[in-house]
């Protein structure tokens, strides 16, 4: 389970080949790449600084990923967060599960990214023409947490499970 907070940029085919060396029993590999847009909620983002608490963020990443293991049959899953300062166009995040079937990595790298997105204590700042402003969650990010846990939605996971 490679967890990694850095403020260096990352290459998704290095990562990729690492995750899966030597394991010829991958059938699937499903990534997200999260990117920094240049413009958020109608105004121009110039610049964005991602902050974490160290030693929480990577407890809150190592978790969400256990999760998703006992939750689906997947070999291994990656998650990379940059923090620092970053442009638009800027990688900002990188969740890469295997598996040996498509459903099972599809799903374990959705609920990864849906967590990571409203769970792990992350704090995002961009700069706009109009000055400093702090990302708020989202209410969409909450309704896409809300299909993984019980009783909010009803989608089964590869071992009968809702």
């Amino acid at each position: 389970m490679p967890i990694r907070v850095q403020t260096q940029d990352f290459d998704l085919t290095t990562e990729i080949a690492q995750l899966r060396r030597g394991n010829s029993r991958v059938g699937a590999i499903v990534t997200f790449v999260g990117t920094v847009r240049d413009i958020n909620d109608g105004a121009s983002v110039a610049e964005m600084e991602l902050e974490h608490y160290p030693g929480m963020t990577e407890k809150a990443l190592t978790e969400i990923v256990a999760q998703a293991r006992a939750r689906w049959d997947i070999f291994d899953a990656l998650v990379i967060h940059r923090t620092g300062s970053l442009k638009p166009m800027d990688q900002i995040v990188l969740v890469a599960v295997i598996a040996a079937h498509r459903g099972e990595a599809f799903s374990a790298c959705e609920f990864i990214i849906d967590y990571l997105k409203t769970e792990a204590p992350f704090w995002k700042k961009e700069q706009t023409s109009q000055g400093g402003r702090w990302v708020d969650a989202r209410l969409k990010d909450d309704a896409a947490l809300g299909k993984w846990q019980p009783g909010k939605a009803d989608i089964p996971d590869n071992r009968g499970g809702k």
